[in-house]
């Protein structure tokens, strides 16, 4: 089996050889920022979107890409081509570069940018037809007034946290609440319930990622004559909805259907879930950037 073949810095290397400094200080404080990006069907999906939303996140930190954005559009199709790929998952990456111990980011004399192209399955097929089982932990969101939640940095230990503790749960994902008890987003994830037939999703403010997907439901729903609402998200709204479902790039359209030990709705996936989902994948397999 051929290694896979890597974008770094202006080349394209194999696996074992892409490698960065220890004193990158994206390795040493999490200090850059990335993208995860589907590709289906020999193209890239929502890639304009994705590059959007890199290079915010990369002024929101005072991080300069040093690449401009056709340069970088161009390397990541390259990048799926290189590896042979018409169906898989980019991770694009942005850190502040080598630098020295200390933490001031004026001593990283120029970024470093690479981006992987591979195959993915974050949840088996048998999640998409039967539910995740989910629980809420203790871990709280990050505050928006310490870390704005729109900016996509590397820095996910915050998540990782919630992660482990879902893990000891014996979860397949986990929500995280805001300071307010306020529900904020899954720990890869937003998150969406329907209640009555209408579709909620928390606010951005209380500490969730606009998602790129989640950006998406808002387009399929209107499409569809729905409307999603946001509000504020408590726990008992989760147990007693109707439905539920997480969204994310990873992890596209999946529905959930236990919470904390409470089966939600009826304990299958429900009509509207599955509405979304199939809308989703009828847009995946139509839309997107040509590799080839």
């Amino acid at each position: 089996m051929q290694p896979l073949k890597i974008y770094l810095d202006g080349q394209f290397v194999d696996e074992p050889d892409a490698k960065v400094s220890v004193f990158d200080h994206g390795l040493l404080y999490g200090d850059g920022v990335f993208e995860g990006i589907r590709f289906y069907n020999g193209r890239v999906f929502l890639l304009e979107e994705h590059l959007d939303r890199l290079y915010d996140s990369a002024k929101a930190i005072l991080l300069t890409i040093p690449m401009e954005r056709d340069e970088l559009r161009a390397a990541t199709l390259k990048t799926c081509r290189e590896n042979g790929l018409r169906d898989g998952y980019i991770r694009l990456v942005v850190t502040r570069g080598k630098g020295d111990l200390g933490l001031n980011p004026n001593k990283c004399s120029k970024p470093t940018v690479f981006i992987i192209a591979a195959t993915i399955e974050l949840y088996p097929e048998k999640y998409y037809t039967e539910g995740l089982r989910v629980n809420t932990v203790p871990t709280q969101r990050v505050s928006p007034a310490a870390l704005s939640p729109a900016i996509k940095s590397l820095n996910y230990l915050n998540n990782i946290l919630a992660k482990i503790e879902g893990n000891l749960y014996g979860a397949q994902e986990s929500i995280m609440l805001n300071a307010q008890g306020f529900v904020a987003e899954c720990t890869a994830d937003n998150l969406f319930l329907v209640k009555k037939n209408k579709v909620l999703t928390p606010h951005v403010s209380d500490g969730a990622l606009g998602g790129i997907t989640r950006r998406l439901m808002f387009e399929l729903a209107r499409e569809a004559g729905r409307e999603i609402l946001e509000a504020n998200v408590t726990r008992y709204d989760l147990f007693v909805a109707d439905e539920l479902f997480c969204t994310g790039t990873g992890a596209e359209v999946v529905p959930i259907t236990d919470v904390d030990g409470r089966k939600i709705g009826k304990g299958t996936v429900g009509p509207v879930t599955q509405e979304f989902i199939k809308n989703f994948r009828t847009r995946t397999q139509s839309g997107g950037t040509p590799i080839y």
